[in-house]
């Protein structure tokens, strides 16, 4: 087909070269904002006379019979039929119209117009992300108010540290996952921006509207610098570094929810609907859907370093290392979308067993603390207090028992100041209770997080 830019060439494009540099193969996927973004630059070129009223309204009638075709699916887009995804919409325009297609392409370049269909794209994604992002809440903070009263044993380096609430640790994922929500939400505010009318780099003599695309468009500001909006990609280096801290919170998640489902933990059981079998051990299920979303991850990052790498050298202006950007971006798109429907389903359906974790919070010395706490209440200081408790766990260790086995006179062995309370405060309950603290895990402030939540919910 017909090069847009073939009239300086005496020799065609080497075959190998031609489909090296072609990226209609993945670009077609912004076809739907490459045609809206061209509409609107024929309506502001008729309306600022630089073409006629006639020639504006056959070229707007031809990109709107094609768009329709393309969402009909009335139209197969052949990466064999042109070069890029622009190329492509004028020449189906050509045969649509004639040579006045021609006549679109007048005041801009492939540099601003790629930029525009890339931040279109991205708008509409990142809002579809925001939805998705509070599904997931929603379904954390609803199975946090059904499961209210479970306690768990809470963990550093994997090893028993203090008992807390079950709803308690869902809800640290929920925070997380609102701070996910604002850094899309601000990072929106930079993907908003109108770069048409920037042209290749220096912007254009023929006298634009800018103002009226972007009404057109539903941008909320227009690009400053014209060579800056030509040659810049950091509103979708953005997003990746947003999309990589989020798939980092979903990995997290994802592994605690593979090591809660093993037979060692048993503390939920995943619905059959994300699970797959052993193709030679017939009893297994398999947490396959967190194992993906965990290692998908890499893929996150990957997509992220890739166009950081790509960008990090560019001279000013448009390079065509950056049609590099485009899978990366789409990739991760898709990925995380994905990832954030699967995790909310399998929050939603996962079944919990009480019973397994609150008897995993006996017998695993996790109250010390509050034992050396009840000591620095009776006047000693933390260190003492703190060396004087595990010299009690020892003991206990030697005896083959647990801190919620002493007796009184045990613990007055080890100090006069302990008194029947002490046994009180050995047991889980009263540990997760007493942690009354803003942001800890007692009922009380579990119930005031969790009513936080439903009001971050409803803005």
């Amino acid at each position: 087909m017909e090069k847009l830019w073939g009239g300086r060439f005496k020799k065609n494009i080497n075959k190998e070269m031609e489909k090296f540099v072609s990226s209609l193969s993945f670009d077609k996927k912004l076809v739907k904002y490459d045609l809206l973004g061209s509409i609107a630059h024929a309506q502001m070129l008729g309306k600022c006379k630089i073409i006629t009223k006639e020639e504006k309204n056959k070229i707007v009638e031809g990109l709107k019979q094609i768009l329709k075709e393309v969402q009909e699916s009335k139209v197969k887009i052949i990466t064999r039929e042109a070069e890029d995804i622009h190329s492509w919409a004028e020449n189906k325009l050509k045969e649509k119209i004639g040579t006045v297609a021609g006549k679109l392409h007048i005041a801009r370049s492939r540099n601003d117009q790629i930029a525009l269909d890339e931040r279109m794209y991205l708008k509409e994604e990142v809002l579809k992300i925001q939805d998705l992002l509070k599904d997931l809440q929603k379904s954390l903070l609803s199975s946090a108010q059904k499961h209210l009263g479970i306690i768990m044993p809470g963990y550093t380096h994997l090893q028993h540290a203090q008992p807390l609430l079950f709803s308690h640790h869902l809800m640290a994922y929920f925070y997380m996952f609102e701070r996910d929500k604002e850094r899309m939400q601000d990072s929106y505010k930079r993907i908003d921006v109108l770069p048409l009318g920037s042209a290749a780099l220096a912007g254009t003599s023929f006298p634009i509207d800018r103002e009226y695309v972007a009404k057109q468009l539903d941008f909320s500001e227009i690009s400053e610098n014209s060579l800056d909006a030509a040659s810049d990609r950091d509103f979708i280096l953005e997003f990746l570094s947003a999309s990589a801290i989020l798939m980092m919170h979903l990995s997290r998640l994802s592994e605690e929810i593979i090591l809660w489902s093993s037979q060692e933990f048993d503390f939920i059981e995943l619905d059959d609907s994300f699970c797959t079998g052993s193709s030679i051990m017939p009893q297994k299920k398999n947490p396959d859907a967190a194992e993906l979303i965990r290692g998908k991850t890499g893929r996150i990052y990957g997509n992220l370093i890739n166009l950081l790498t790509m960008m990090k050298a560019l001279p000013l202006a448009y390079n065509h290392d950056m049609q590099e950007d485009k899978e990366s971006l789409f990739d991760t798109v898709s990925t995380l979308e994905t990832s954030l429907f699967l995790m909310s389903k399998m929050i939603e359906t996962m079944q919990v067993n009480k019973e397994k974790m609150e008897k995993s919070t006996k017998g695993d010395f996790s109250t010390a603390t509050e034992l050396a706490d009840y000591l620095v209440k009776k006047g000693l200081s933390f260190r003492e207090a703190h060396k004087l408790v595990g010299k009690i766990v020892v003991h206990c260790l030697e005896k083959k028992k647990y801190l919620e086995d002493l007796t009184i006179s045990e613990l007055k062995s080890f100090h006069k100041k302990f008194s029947e309370k002490a046994l009180e405060i050995l047991k889980p309950q009263f540990a997760v209770e007493a942690k009354d603290s803003y942001g800890g895990t007692s009922s009380k402030r579990v119930r005031e997080s969790i009513q936080k939540a439903k009001k971050i919910l409803k803005q």
